[in-house]
């Protein structure tokens, strides 16, 4: 039976949580996610457990911090003083909002904490710094 490796287009259902058994994110009630494994689509301990599976294949593997979205980084949480917001934005704890960078680039900013003085965005990726569970299953490879 043929087994998948990198360059190969594959579909696989999965179901994402946390240490705590939250779910992040699933395929289920979903079509499967289709990936080139190798491709650098997908986070890298997800394409490196695809490598090898066959079609109907399960399997649950859990993705280290680094080969997920890496360590939470502290210099990329910002506070700024709350004169800076626009009056009409009104933000909560855990929006996460579009903001400009430095370079014009655009970046995902979630609200962490904010008082009448400031306001703290993090840019970190919302899953850095936390190690992964991943439930897969291969349904194809093409």
């Amino acid at each position: 039976m043929t087994q998948a490796k990198n360059g190969d287009k594959v579909q696989v259902h999965y179901k994402g949580t946390l240490k705590d058994g939250t779910v992040f994110d699933t395929s289920e009630g979903k079509p499967p996610l289709n990936v080139t494994v190798g491709s650098g689509q997908v986070i890298p301990g997800f394409d490196v457990a695809l490598l090898g599976m066959k079609v109907g294949e399960k399997k649950t593997v859990v993705i280290a911090v680094d080969q997920a979205y890496g360590p939470h980084n502290p210099e990329m949480v910002m506070q700024l003083p709350a004169n800076q917001i626009p009056p009409d934005l009104n933000p909560e704890i855990g929006q996460r909002l579009e903001v400009g960078g430095a370079g014009g680039e655009v970046m995902v900013v979630e609200v962490v904490d904010l008082n009448d003085e400031f306001i703290v965005l993090d840019a970190n990726a919302p899953l850095a710094g936390k190690e992964l569970t991943f439930e897969l299953e291969l349904v194809a490879i093409a």
